[in-house]
């Protein structure tokens, strides 16, 4: 259930408060859109399963998925009311969606995986520390998790962003533009980050690890939240049995993500290996790194406004 102080607001908003309990009722939406990302790894299983589509079956609600390139587009989509609930987005995206103003609502986490993002270089670059990149060229995706890995580890050496050029690109493009030598660093996350690894022979510079615990996370809007908790509670049960089947059958989940994804499973791999896919739901007392994170794009210019990141509303599952 969502806390009482922003049911409440939620509500009224949209004049819940005076419908009778059948008019509600027949408000309740009956499908849910989903927006997800090529590296949303457990929203992957269960679309290729179609597992979500036989939980809800029972309660009558149909499902849709929405491919995006990046978390904040899917932010975008959430907010306009085009999707319901979006798959796994970094830390990042919650705070940009909310110096937005998007009514948007915590669904569950995935916890902390700092190493499954990183700083990357050509196997070759003579680039050696973090030090080494000030004045220099960086592929990231902007409002991705790597954004703030690429603030904070410029922080940690005294640094700020400005001291880079950064160069504002999706993935796929980030590591064109790394192997092509248009950019000379390049901060990615899994499956990407091991694929080039693998595939290139791209070494780290820096990961996440004492810089960001790069959690993730799954949220709603405010209206879908506050009319379907039923879904989100399967939509929760689901997404957690999932992330403990990946843990616990690497090489399967290896082999059937890399069917998917067009990846080697060595590389699969060893990126689900970064990740926890620990699915847990998000408490308030929880949220302190992103308002860390918050705080640290406001100081930088980067976040139009300040942000309380405790101010979002946070759903929570029925009793473990």
């Amino acid at each position: 259930m969502i806390d009482r102080r922003h049911a409440l607001r939620a509500a009224a908003a949209l004049g819940l408060l005076v419908l009778a309990p059948g008019a509600a009722r027949a408000a309740e939406p009956k499908s849910l859109r989903i927006g997800f990302q090529k590296s949303s790894t457990l929203i992957a299983l269960l679309k290729l399963d179609a597992a979500l589509e036989k939980a809800l079956e029972p309660l009558g609600v149909t499902v849709s998925w929405h491919e995006f390139t990046s978390g904040l587009p899917i932010m975008e989509a959430l907010n306009a009311g085009q999707i319901d609930v979006s798959a796994d987005v970094a830390d990042t995206v919650p705070i940009f969606a909310q110096a937005a103003q998007a009514r948007i609502t915590y669904v569950a986490q995935e916890a902390a995986s700092p190493k499954a993002q990183a700083i990357l270089v050509n196997k070759d670059s003579a680039l050696k520390s973090v030090a080494d990149l000030k004045g220099r060229k960086v592929a990231v995706t902007k409002g991705a998790g790597s954004h703030y890995l690429l603030l904070a580890a410029l922080s940690a050496e005294g640094l700020p962003f400005k001291a880079i050029s950064p160069a504002y690109l999706t993935p796929s493009d980030g590591r064109a533009a790394l192997a092509s030598g248009s950019v000379e660093a390049w901060v990615a996350w899994d499956p990407f980050l091991s694929a080039a690894e693998q595939q290139t022979g791209a070494r780290i510079l820096r990961d996440g690890t004492g810089l960001s615990q790069y959690k993730r996370y799954y949220l709603a809007s405010d209206e879908y939240a506050a009319k379907r908790a039923d879904v989100l509670a399967i939509l929760f049960s689901k997404l957690r049995e999932t992330g403990a089947w990946v843990k616990a059958n690497p090489d399967a989940a290896a082999s059937r993500l890399g069917a998917l994804w067009k990846l080697e499973p060595a590389v699969v791999l060893q990126a689900n290996a970064r990740r926890s896919y620990a699915v847990e739901p998000v408490t308030r007392d929880a949220l302190s790194e992103q308002q860390t994170i918050a705080d640290a794009f406001r100081a930088e210019g980067l976040l139009p406004r300040a942000v309380d990141a405790s101010a979002l509303a946070i759903w929570s599952p029925p009793a473990l």
